[in-house]
């Protein structure tokens, strides 16, 4: 991973929800650095005690305050989760949502094939799952705040092989502006991130995912792939003042590769 220097405290003070970092691969791992180094106090989440040991070096990494477990498909933890951030915290600022979930049979198999119930299960943990978050952390973000989702460009684009996801993104998309407009009364800000193919767990399950990473390389006007720190620090400048009128927008960190024909 390229080297960065070392940033500026502009969100020093801020308190930050990260949910979804697995391994040093993870976007949200690249998200928990920038903001991080940004100044802002962490709280990172790991899906379940089996995954617990490969996240928990990362978060003492990141000094992060709180380290709690999060299956968003258990309504209860969600709720305790929130509640712990209350009691440390009394506020939050930033929660970036970077989880997604399909079935197998569904990821490999075209969307004319897809199962009711997979279907359900890949809205509820990639979409609706954003919006509880999203309902829960408002009351928190009591002088504003920046909600994130991590979309991908198959969510406006067909992209061969990504098939069930594809809906699934351009409903969180969808999501992320109504919540935009429904929380911008309170100052709260919601973002989609669109990043360029990365090699994380989640993407590894796509079929053909290296010859896809080749495409984008080629095709990308920089010539070259984004990493997690790119997005994360994307992400970390739209929670600074600086972007302080920017909401409801998809932003993409993919070397231009959504801007060619």
């Amino acid at each position: 991973m390229a080297k960065y220097p070392k940033q500026s405290s502009v969100l020093k003070g801020k308190k930050a929800l990260i949910v979804g970092v697995a391994n040093e691969n993870s976007i949200a791992y690249g998200c928990a650095r920038a903001f991080h180094e940004a100044g802002c106090d962490l709280a990172i989440t790991y899906l379940n005690e089996k995954a617990k040991p490969h996240v928990e070096p990362l978060a003492k990494q990141v000094e992060a305050s709180i380290f709690a477990p999060l299956d968003v498909s258990k309504p209860d933890e969600m709720e305790a989760l929130f509640k712990q951030i209350e009691k440390k915290w009394g506020q939050l600022d930033i929660v970036v949502h970077s989880i997604a979930s399909a079935k197998k049979e569904d990821i490999k198999g075209g969307l004319l094939d897809c199962s009711a119930d997979g279907f359900a299960l890949a809205m509820d943990v990639s979409v609706h799952s954003f919006i509880r978050m999203a309902k829960l952390a408002a009351p928190l973000m009591k002088d504003g705040g920046s909600i994130f989702a991590m979309s991908y460009l198959g969510a406006t684009k067909v992209i061969p092989n990504y098939n069930v996801m594809g809906p699934v993104k351009a409903a969180l998309e969808a999501s992320c502006r109504y919540l935009a407009y429904e929380l911008g009364p309170k100052k709260i800000r919601v973002h989609a991130i669109s990043p360029g193919p990365l090699k994380t767990r989640a993407a590894s399950g796509l079929k053909d995912f290296d010859l896809l990473l080749n495409q984008s390389i080629k095709r990308a006007p920089v010539g070259e792939l984004v990493d997690i720190m790119d997005v994360g620090f994307a992400v970390a400048y739209l929670a600074t003042p600086y972007a302080r009128r920017l909401t409801g927008d998809t932003l993409y960190v993919d070397g231009g590769v959504n801007i060619m024909g």
